[in-house]
């Protein structure tokens, strides 16, 4: 067989970088950066390299398991089927559709089939019991987005390749490469930024990897941030620097910014922060002048208690300085496909309303359909009408990435029944009842969904598959279906092409109503997936629409270049890109506004000695890449950066082991001096903990690190988003 060259999107970061491969005679030879790709050019980290490690892992499930007698055994999908039939409707009809719970993990936004049928068996579930992991560490962004613009997707991002001053809060894109804002080679943009003469400053608790690349870095209090940015837009308004530029128009709510600011002058903040008053008004100051500015916040923002808070003042700053829509500022992406801002009416829509219901017992309101993932094990553990008894996790694995995990893991146990559909056999599903194997990535065809709306330049690529599905193994949206015709009484030998084809018609009816008929039949040569995405590309801002733009995109344009299509630079949106019921942009949202009396309660509060925060590598941005060789080579990564001066304090020494406390729980992890560290803050990496019995991660197993979130309390969230609090928590640091 000869050598044949593939090319890819990576899946395992939102980087999304494009990929050739190398097969001979069904194995992979070499992975490389594909340097045609219209997006990232070339570029590529070492996780784009370990696809081939994750695609040939031992440890990856490659056929279902059904769980007897304790122990799990291998089943055909028949069998599988059979089992969820079996158990799962009985539990529906005995305690109602609130009884089923879904959770979805980050590698769900990495799968096109995931995206488009896993929204199909919700639907058919019927359940409020909705959960994933964007209430470990975006919700934030997504509500406050939502709130002001009209939609949850609708996040501005840094026009990084025209800025010339970027303003970075609690993020690390130089491990990340970008989250929420797909930005591969970071490093590269930032470097062309300050080699055109621009400015580069990142505020975060920890000289990070991409503070080292920054003109400017300040250290800030963890879970401080609302402080200083509230700050900075009082300075605006005290100086007189507010400058709307173009979307002055399209603004409303200014006049109530500035009162509801009022209180926290730069000189109140600043000891709250520990950013000095006259470095707070510079910031403000350098950021009102620059011609092109953008401010741009992440994780460390949302992963706080004033996360909501922390990304609105975000936008509110861009928006004040003439930043927003505006190149070289904060702009918005114009994604080919599955954009909500691009569809409907230009200008206007219905906004977002949260709070339509709220959990059983924390009584944590609903945001996006969507619970608090740490409210997931005291609904399970509180008896009554709609405890959780069944669980389906797609991807997901929060006994690993939550706070408290082991009371979750309790919890698990207690239920009736349990699915998982995942790679691994790991630390949540375990405890499952059937485990649906998902292919690898490699053995699908992918078109990215979401990153493309939070893209640094617009395009659009689709990656084929490189390798056929092994024999039996069910593609995920078929699996899904599968689940989908259960739920609603169709049985385990429901036809998922049939279902998906019944389905295709009905949303083809109701986006088309009488040309439906035609878009059924202009399709009818492709399925699942592939047809909803011919379906959205053809009926996007660039599409042919079904032939009255015949030089339009459709899914073959965009399947016959290898490297993608560039679709152009970011340019301005505003107004059509609003779905706000006012069509404006709603700067002022009342919840917000009422929450600042949380920041200013909380001015004088007294500084714990010692917090810890966590942190992102390139190398393990997710639990499940500490099993793959390439990626988990190397120096020791679950260490807890001290810096020199608290070390010396307490006792500890390079190299040592600490017990590190907090009022939720207790760890031990080995110390590592770091001056990159703000004093009075420990760091600990995400992701760690692989100790615990009856995984089947063989290699994470030999390092398991120690868990972050077993020191974390899961009842402290931030009150709008539901967001878990993973930063800034006061612990102690003792010798072990």
């Amino acid at each position: 067989m000869s050598e044949t060259i593939h090319h890819r999107i990576c899946p395992l970061c939102e980087a999304c970088c494009g990929l050739e491969l190398k097969v001979n005679e069904g194995k992979i030879v070499s992975i490389r950066g594909h340097e045609a790709d219209v997006f990232s050019a070339g570029y590529i980290c070492p996780k784009g390299v370990a696809l081939k490690d994750l695609h040939e892992d031992p440890d990856r499930l490659r056929t279902p398991l059904i769980k007897r007698d304790g122990e799990f055994v291998e089943a055909t999908w028949d069998e599988a089927f059979a089992e969820i039939e079996r158990r799962l409707p009985p539990v529906m009809a005995a305690h109602g559709r609130d009884a089923v719970a879904m959770s979805l993990g980050n590698p769900a936004a990495h799968k096109i089939g995931l995206l488009m049928y896993g929204p199909k068996l919700m639907k058919a579930l019927g359940t409020r019991s909705i959960f994933s992991a964007s209430t470990l560490d975006q919700m934030p962004k997504h509500l406050s987005s939502g709130l002001v613009f009209g939609h949850m997707f609708s996040i501005p991002i840094p026009d990084i390749v025209r800025t010339d001053y970027l303003l970075m809060l609690g993020a690390n894109p130089m491990a990340s490469n970008g989250s929420l804002w797909t930005v591969p080679d970071f490093r590269g943009k930032a470097k062309a930024l300050r080699a055109r003469g621009g400015k580069f400053v990142v505020v975060d608790p920890r000289r990070t990897e991409t503070a080292a690349l920054a003109d400017e870095h300040h250290f800030i209090r963890p879970g401080a941030d609302v402080f200083l940015l509230l700050g900075m837009v009082h300075t605006l308004f005290d100086e007189n620097l507010v400058r709307l530029g173009r979307v002055a128009p399209h603004v409303d709510g200014v006049d109530a910014v500035q009162s509801a600011v009022q209180p926290f002058a730069p000189e109140k903040v600043a000891d709250r922060c520990g950013i000095p008053a006259a470095d707070i008004r510079r910031l403000a100051r350098e950021l009102a002048a620059a011609p092109r500015a953008a401010v741009y916040g992440r994780i460390g923002t949302c992963t706080q208690e004033y996360g909501t808070l922390v990304s609105w003042l975000v936008d509110v700053l861009n928006t004040l300085t003439g930043h927003l829509d505006e190149p070289g500022g904060a702009m918005f992406a114009k994604a080919a496909a599955f954009a909500a801002n691009t569809a409907g009416t230009p200008g206007s829509g219905r906004g977002v309303i949260t709070g339509r219901h709220k959990s059983r017992v924390s009584g944590a309101p609903e945001v996006f359909g969507e619970l608090p993932m740490t409210c997931m094990a005291e609904e399970m553990e509180t008896s009554g009408p709609g405890q959780i008894r069944a669980l389906i996790t797609i991807g997901s694995n929060p006994v690993l990435s939550s706070p408290n995990g082991l009371r979750l893991a309790a919890a698990l146990d207690k239920l009736d029944f349990m699915i998982s559909m995942d790679i691994y056999v790991n630390e949540t599903s375990r405890h499952a009842d059937v485990i649906l194997p998902a292919p690898s990535a490699l053995e699908d065809s992918h078109y990215d969904v979401a990153f493309p709306q939070l893209s640094w330049r617009n395009h659009a690529r689709y990656s084929a598959a490189v390798f056929d599905l092994p024999q039996g193994q069910l593609p995920e949206w078929a699996t899904l279906l599968k689940l989908t015709a259960i739920v609603q009484g169709g049985g385990a030998k429901a036809d998922p092409a049939q279902l998906d084809a019944e389905q295709f018609g009905r949303e083809a009816t109701k986006l088309f109503a009488d040309k439906a008929a035609a878009v059924i039949e202009a399709t009818a040569h492709l399925k699942g997936p592939s047809r909803l995405l011919d379906m959205a590309l053809r009926n996007g801002p660039y599409g042919d629409g079904f032939g009255a733009t015949p030089d339009g995109l459709n899914l073959a344009k965009v399947q016959a270049a290898p490297g993608g299509i560039d679709l152009g630079e970011l340019t301005p949106r505003v107004p059509e890109m609003l779905r706000t019921p006012s069509g404006k942009i709603e700067l002022a949202p009342p919840s917000l506004l009422a929450d600042l009396q949380r920041p200013a309660q909380d001015l004088a509060r007294q500084t714990p000695s010692m917090v810890i925060i966590g942190r992102r590598e390139v190398r393990s941005n997710n639990s499940w890449m500490h099993n793959l060789p390439l990626l988990a080579k190397g120096p020791e990564r679950c260490t807890a950066l001290v810096h020199p001066e608290d070390a010396q304090r307490l006792g500890l020494a390079d190299g040592t082991m600490a017990r590190i406390s907090s009022r939720a729980g207790s760890i031990e992890a080995r110390v590592q001096l770091s001056g990159d560290m703000m004093p009075g803050v420990v760091s600990l990496p995400h992701g760690w903990g692989h100790n615990l019995a009856g995984t089947r991660l063989s290699l994470a197993a030999k390092r398991p690190g120690a868990n972050l979130n077993d020191l974390l309390d899961e009842n402290w969230r931030d009150p709008l988003s539901g967001n878990a609090v993973l930063s800034g928590i006061e612990v102690e640091l003792a010798v072990a």
